[in-house]
């Protein structure tokens, strides 16, 4: 029985989540997550523009509000993003990495290095109002690391609840990203982050999902976002073949599945374009944001 449960899983969820609720009275019951706003963010090579300003004002022409960062040297640049976003509708969304060495390393100057720049760019995170700071434990290219053991998990907890507290106290949070298995052996679901998330049970510990990767890795859009619950803390987003701008790779892109599992989560957060671009941005973007929003009320 258990074995035919867990088969017949999915598609049970599927034809529960497919017919209307009724209300009491037997009316139809809005769907989950109705009114929730999809917040877009860029990271900061996605908008053309030669510069900050012109990047921010095309975003602002779109409605983006979100606007994604990379960490490295991020402490120096606190005051120009402050100023950039000064009066605008656009807030920092996620920080990404720019962190150097890499915490499963069995080099402890290598670990150090890692808690190090992470709280440097934490703090910078904070002052900046940041959702985040999106970290990965290790790729595969670093080496040597830890062994994929019981006792590697429970250390990479104890650092993680480290940094954890760190990014409560500045008022973010440290992100875990889960990648596909060409990028990395350790972490490659979302439901193993939120998994993380829930034994170190610190609020400054979040994880995320990134469609690009959900593509390798996951059965069920919905179901990985699911399973993240209140964990889930920032969301990427790039086309399914290519890692392009959402649509530049035809019917692929389809993100409404997962976008239903951020409605039913009540997720509130960003859903941020990390991709490259195969046409002309002036073009592919403003499509990419229409096609994603009209997904987003599909869902």
């Amino acid at each position: 029985m258990a074995a035919t449960a867990f088969m017949t899983g999915g598609s049970t969820l599927a034809s529960c989540t497919s017919r209307p609720a009724t209300s009491p009275e037997g009316g139809k019951e809005e769907k989950p997550g109705k009114n929730l706003e999809l917040k877009l963010s860029f990271q900061e090579g996605i908008a053309p523009g030669e510069s900050l300003n012109e990047k921010l004002d095309f975003m602002e022409e779109l409605g983006v509000v979100g606007f994604e960062p990379g960490g490295g040297g991020l402490a120096g640049r606190v005051d120009e993003l402050k100023r950039a976003l000064n009066g605008r509708n656009i807030k920092v969304s996620a920080i990404c990495a720019g962190f150097k060495g890499f915490i499963l390393s069995t080099d402890p100057a290598i670990r150090k290095e890692c808690m190090d720049t992470m709280k440097e760019i934490i703090a910078a995170a904070g002052e900046l109002g940041s959702v985040g700071v999106i970290i990965v434990p290790a790729f595969n290219g670093q080496v040597p690391a830890l062994p994929h053991t019981m006792e590697t998990r429970n250390f990479l907890c104890e650092q993680f609840n480290e940094m954890g507290t760190y990014a409560a106290q500045h008022g973010t949070s440290v992100i875990f990203e889960p990648l596909n298995r060409q990028e990395c052996f350790y972490l490659r679901q979302v439901a193993d982050a939120a998994s993380l998330c829930r034994d170190i049970d610190n609020p400054g510990v979040r994880c995320m999902g990134d469609f690009w990767h959900m593509t390798w890795e996951e059965t069920s859009d919905m179901g990985a976002f699911i399973s993240a619950g209140k964990y889930l803390q920032h969301v990427h987003v790039a086309s399914r073949k290519r890692r392009s701008v959402p649509g530049e790779d035809g019917e692929a892109d389809n993100y409404v599945k997962g976008f239903k599992g951020l409605k039913m989560i009540g997720y509130d957060k960003y859903v941020s374009f990390e991709c490259g671009c195969q046409g002309d941005k002036k073009v592919v973007i403003p499509a990419a944001v229409k096609l994603l929003r009209e997904q987003w009320e599909q869902a």
